[in-house]
Parts: structure tokens; C-alpha cells; sequence
């Protein structure tokens, strides 16, 4: 895992090559408190992590931190071979020494543009390392909780940078690239960073809020949960506003079927005969029976219509062939021409005047046809009664 230190940079000179020497001390022992979200541990708000001088003043530890590159700020990545040239700016030497709980590294800058950043203020070092976090809690000998413990650290690199000062988001001051976590520690005095360089500015709906990492993570989390509340509403309001459309094209769809039965009515309304014309009608329908009643008596006139009673009296009349391929004008030419000298009674005027009255069975008969025709076309333009 890559982690980070500042320290101060102790007796800079320039040499007469124009170089910048300098002493740095990096890797102390002890415990150093770092934020659980940095260091794989989101659930727990700050993780103490130990240092045992067996490790920080191991061989291995030491050996690597000779012959270090230094950086001007951290890179955004491990320096190995092939990307020395691209963030080198010098290297350290390799009169590694323990120096009370630090690490004592010197360091030279070959780097003029660097120089002149140290020159100018830039004047922190941040020393770049890996290492295995080993989660076996305990306590130091001078009593001290730990969560875990630093083994197998590796210098990496040693960074030139401005005083830390932004904790988890800003490792290396203005600009800078996050490298890895770096510790909490009380002051800021002691070449180090308190509470409130470790909190992060998230935004708030419009305002700036400064939070732990932690704070930052419950945050997003609730603004993702109002963000997801707000996107349910909307598409449940969206889904809503579809039912009420559909709706609406449905009801209006009945209104127009509605419409169209009405207009229908009104249709058949005004074309179901006048009184006038029912009274025309039943006069012609008496007349026609008359007459082919007294053509034959014998031919049946319920339900008959007009035509029928014609070719039914031509063929009493004239003989079947007459009317076997003729139409329906022929037939009415003959029906008119036998039918002149024929000379009905006025039975119809009789049942208009005095009331229908049963005679005889021809009588009777042509009275039966005239009330069925009056009763059918009376009502002919009225809706058929369901069964």
C-alpha cells in the first residue's frame, strides 16, 4: 500500500555546482492515526497504525532508502526506470542513518527549476513509501493501542512540496496529485497536520461543507438516495400523467361513438316516414290488395310485399309462363294492364267509415293484411326488441 510523510527539510545549501544539498527525516517509529477510508477500513473513523523500530530500522528499510529519486511534488505514480527521467528533479545518497525516531536521508537537487521552488518556499519534503499493513491490534510497550502495524516499508521516492495542509483530498498542496494516504497527527508545528487538514469540502445543495471522509461518504450517500427518490417520483408522476392521457383518448373515444350513435338516430329519425306518408302508403297497400283480391281471391297477402302480390296476380291472371322470366317492370306493366278491368269493391272505405267488419273470408282476409301493413308500417323505423 503507498503512503506518504511530510517532513521538514533541514540544512539546505547550494553546493558550487549550483546543486541543493539537504537533510530530510522520514519514517519515524511509533504510531501514527490515519482515516479508516484510506487505508481499507471505511467502517472505522480513524485506524492507529504502529511502527516498530524493528521495522523502520531494518536493513532492508534502510537500503531502500538509498539512491531514492526526489520529485518535485508526488507523481501520480511509482518511479521505476522507466519513468525516472519523467519526474526526477535529484536523488537521495546513501548515508542512511537512524537519528532518534527517525530515519536520516540526505538528499541533493540537481534540478535549477526545483531549486528555485525550494528557494522560493516550497520547502517541505513528503517522502513517498510502500508497505504491508499487517491487522494484528496490540499495544506498543509503552502501552499504546494500534490497529495494525507498518511491515516491510520501501521508500520510494522523496517529494518536494508546499506544507501539507488538505488531508485525504490535496496530499501535496496546491495541485498536487494524491500518492497515498499521509498520517493525522496533532500540530501542525511538528511537521505534520491537524483534524481539520484532513477534512474534505463537499457541497451541500449550493453550500461548501468541510467533512471527514467518512461524513463525505454518508453524505454522497444520502444525496444518491434523494437523488434516486427524486427519479422514483418523477417517474411515477410521468407514469401518472401516461394513465390520465390514455384515459383522456379513451373517454374521448367514447364521447365520438356516443356522438355517431346519436347522429345515427337522428338520421333514422328523419328518415322514418311522415303520418302523410304512412297514410299514402297504407291507401296504395289497401288498393293493391283490393285489386289482386279481386284478380283471385285465393292468393295469400300476408307478408307479401308489393311485387309478390303483382306476380302472384299476373300468373292467376295470364298463367305462369307469363311471368317466369320477366322483370319486376314487365310484371308491373301486366299487373296494370289486367287491373283496368278490374272492379274491386271498397272494402278499406267501409272499415275507414263504419268500422272493419268480417263478411266473408275474402273479406276478412284483405281486413287482416290491412291491419298487419298499418301495424308494420307504423312502426318499421323503430329499434328491433331484443328476444
Amino acid at each position: 500500500m503507498q503512503f506518504t510523510d511530510a517532513v521538514t527539510v533541514a540544512g539546505t545549501r547550494r553546493r558550487d555546482d549550483g546543486y541543493l544539498v539537504a537533510d530530510a527525516r522520514i519514517a519515524r517509529t511509533g504510531i501514527q492515526t490515519y482515516l479508516g477510508s484510506e487505508v481499507g477500513k471505511p467502517d472505522m473513523a480513524m485506524v492507529r497504525v504502529y511502527r516498530p523500530g524493528a521495522e523502520v530500522f531494518s536493513e532492508a528499510t534502510l537500503k531502500s532508502a538509498a539512491h531514492r529519486p526526489v520529485t518535485n511534488d508526488h507523481p501520480p505514480e511509482l518511479v521505476n526506470s522507466g519513468n525516472w527521467r519523467d519526474f526526477a528533479v535529484g536523488q537521495t545518497g546513501d548515508e542512511i542513518t537512524g537519528e532518534a525516531i527517525f530515519i536520516r536521508v540526505p538528499l541533493m537537487v540537481s534540478d535549477e527549476a526545483a531549486i528555485k521552488d525550494i528557494e522560493g518556499g516550497k520547502r517541505e519534503l513528503s517522502a513517498g513509501y510502500t508497505c504491508d499493513l499487517d491487522w494484528t491490534g496490540g499495544k506498543t510497550p509503552s502501552g499504546e493501542e494500534y490497529d495494525a502495524i507498518q511491515r516491510n516499508i520501501r521508500l520510494n521516492h522523496v517529494a518536494i512540496v508546499q506544507r501539507g495542509r488538505a488531508g485525504s483530498e490535496v496530499r501535496i498542496g496546491d495541485g498536487a496529485k494524491a500518492w497515498g494516504p499521509a498520517p493525522i497527527t496533532p500540530t501542525m508545528d511538528k511537521e505534520t497536520r491537524t483534524m481539520s487538514d484532513a477534512l474534505r469540502t463537499v457541497v451541500v445543495d449550493g453550500l461548501s461543507v468541510q467533512t471527514t471522509d467518512q461524513g463525505a461518504q454518508a453524505i454522497d450517500k444520502l444525496q444518491k438516495a434523494v437523488a434516486d427518490g427524486e427519479k422514483k417520483l418523477a417517474d411515477a408522476n410521468r407514469a401518472h400523467a401516461d394513465a390520465i392521457k390514455a384515459k383522456d383518448a379513451e373517454i374521448a373515444k367514447k364521447d365520438e361513438e356516443i356522438g355517431t350513435l346519436k347522429a345515427d338516430l337522428k338520421k333514422a329519425q328523419d328518415a322514418a316516414p311522415k303520418p302523410a306518408d304512412i297514410d299514402k302508403m297504407v291507401a296504395d297497400r289497401a288498393q293493391l290488395v283490393t285489386t289482386v283480391k279481386a284478380i283471385d281471391a285465393k292468393i295469400e297477402v300476408a307478408g307479401k310485399s308489393d311485387a309478390d302480390l303483382r306476380k302472384a296476380a299476373v300468373a292467376a291472371k295470364l298463367g305462369d309462363d307469363m311471368v317466369k322470366d320477366a322483370s319486376e317492370a314487365e310484371i308491373a306493366g301486366m299487373f296494370r294492364a289486367i287491373a283496368k278491368d278490374v272492379k274491386p269493391s271498397d272494402p278499406f272505405a267501409a272499415a275507414l267509415k263504419d268500422g272493419i267488419q268480417s263478411t266473408t273470408d275474402a273479406d276478412k282476409a284483405v281486413t287482416d293484411a290491412y291491419a298487419a301493413m298499418v301495424k308494420d308500417m307504423t312502426s318499421a323505423h323503430l329499434p328491433a326488441k331484443a328476444n
